[in-house]
């Protein structure tokens, strides 16, 4: 806007471009499909002076009504507006049309046009945030959701996408298909490790928001400790892994993997009665972990907004981002408070399909399941038990659920494994992982073994036992 101002300089006149906005105005004026590809990039606000903001909208109008767009239509809508001499009268918009220097890169004026209004607008978010904080109801936590909410929103509205055509992504999508022949492999995404479970979501695929939801006890921290662990330590790119643990700590989950990957019972771990063998395998683990690109955050209720700014900041400092696991889904808090916490968990879960898409990366999020399970004969999870909100079934691209018989018929109160000592499993148990949910695929029920003494699971067919 037509605005001599500034961040604490009310002489420094804010980010503009005058020069493309008239450049842009006249390509519009000249008609063409000018104003359709325009109007993908730019909105009236990123117009710095007022004259030329009242144009554009007056242009976007004729648009929109499906009129033809020249100096004449235009100068006749600003006219109805009462606003024609206000912005200079005919003589100007002619003269936005003499100086149009070649409409055929009004794609770049645009941007220059959008680039110094998110500037501007990025002057002024900073400025409201700076208010935020001198107001003494608002806490820190507070302050710091609305920054990166502001922020966030910014960056989007920059990087937001248009039309493809078909061609170049039939492109992309062949390229893949052609990669998992080469390989040998029909895993397109991300190998879970579980030949049955890769074998039905072809691995955990880029941009997808997976559930793992099963009662407590049945190892669905495990399971997505196990995915991590193969992402950061068997799979060929190696790139970084990200687990937001809400619940165990930081200590308490790397100590888990510890004995997951020696193969040490983990009550001995947490008693101290250790084995001689033991200490060469938790040696010889201890070595392979430290170089793995693994990267916990235990913070306590975290947001999605929170979340999303670590892990975006984690894939910029580390050029890539093979997994996100989130541990657990109702120890998040929304964005926003609200008492109802039905629409809170559908706005978290929304959320995080947004960053799977942003980031490309899957995002495992585990779930607890309501008590209905335990209720029924069979005590297979549905998609009905997901806990407080249907919306999680919505929003998933992929539901998986855990079910173990002898888990009833040998059950405690133990959640994950973190109760007392237990004897040592000779053989894993035979463990359902159930898709009952996948947008693009089958669904299904895959079989896994699952050692409790060791937090591991294991491949049933090709496991060799002894």
């Amino acid at each position: 806007m037509d605005e001599r101002a500034g961040v604490g300089d009310v002489e420094r006149v804010p980010p503009q471009d005058l020069d493309a906005e008239q450049a842009t105005l006249g390509a519009m004026l000249l008609g063409g499909d000018a104003t359709a590809r325009i109007a993908e990039v730019v909105r009236p606000e990123h117009f710095y002076r007022d004259a030329h903001h009242h144009i554009f909208a007056a242009c976007l109008a004729l648009f929109n009504r499906g009129e033809p767009i020249d100096i004449v239509s235009v100068a006749a809508e600003l006219r109805a507006q009462d606003r024609l001499e206000g912005i200079g009268g005919f003589d100007y918009l002619d003269r936005l049309v003499r100086a149009t220097p070649y409409s055929a890169n009004v794609e770049r004026y645009a941007q220059l046009v959008q680039d110094k209004g998110i500037l501007r607008e990025l002057l002024f978010t900073s400025q409201r945030i700076a208010g935020s904080c001198y107001d003494p109801a608002v806490t820190a936590g507070e302050a710091l959701d609305k920054a990166e909410g502001a922020i966030l929103a910014l960056a989007q509205s920059r990087t937001s996408q248009g039309f493809e055509h078909v061609h170049p992504i039939a492109g992309r999508v062949y390229e893949v298909a052609e990669e998992a022949y080469n390989r040998g492999s029909a895993i397109s995404g991300l190998s879970t490790g579980y030949y049955d479970l890769d074998s039905m979501l072809s691995g955990l695929q880029r941009s997808d928001l997976v559930i793992l939801a099963a009662r407590p006890s049945m190892g669905k921290t495990s399971l997505a400790v196990c995915f991590a662990l193969n992402a950061a330590l068997r799979a060929p790119e190696r790139a970084p892994v990200a687990i937001f643990s809400l619940e165990m700590s930081k200590e308490q989950l790397v100590g888990g993997m510890l004995c997951t990957e020696a193969r040490v019972n983990l009550s001995r771990w947490r008693n101290g009665s250790f084995e001689i063998d033991d200490w060469g395998r938790l040696a010889e683990s201890m070595n392979g972990l430290s170089r793995a690109p693994l990267f916990i955050d235990d913070s306590a209720s975290l947001s999605p907004l929170e979340m999303r700014a670590k892990a975006r900041r984690l894939k910029a400092e580390h050029g890539g981002l093979a997994l996100v696991v989130v541990d657990y889904l109702q120890l998040m808090r929304g964005n926003t408070r609200t008492d109802n916490r039905v629409n809170e968990i559908s706005e978290i879960t929304r959320s995080l399909k947004g960053m799977a898409k942003e980031l490309e990366v899957p995002v495992v999020a585990l779930s607890q399941l309501s008590r209905a399970v335990e209720q029924r004969q069979d005590k297979r999870p549905m998609l009905s038990d997901l806990r407080e909100s249907g919306q999680i079934e919505a929003d998933a691209d992929v539901v998986m659920f855990l079910y173990r018989e002898q888990y009833y018929a040998r059950h405690d109160d133990d959640e994950e494994g973190e109760g007392p000592p237990q004897d040592d499993d000779e053989v894993p148990q035979e463990t359902e992982v159930i898709v009952a949910k996948q947008r693009s695929g089958p669904t299904g029920t895959a079989t896994i073994g699952f050692f409790r003494q060791f937090k591991l699971f294991v491949n049933l067919e090709r496991h060799h036992y002894g």
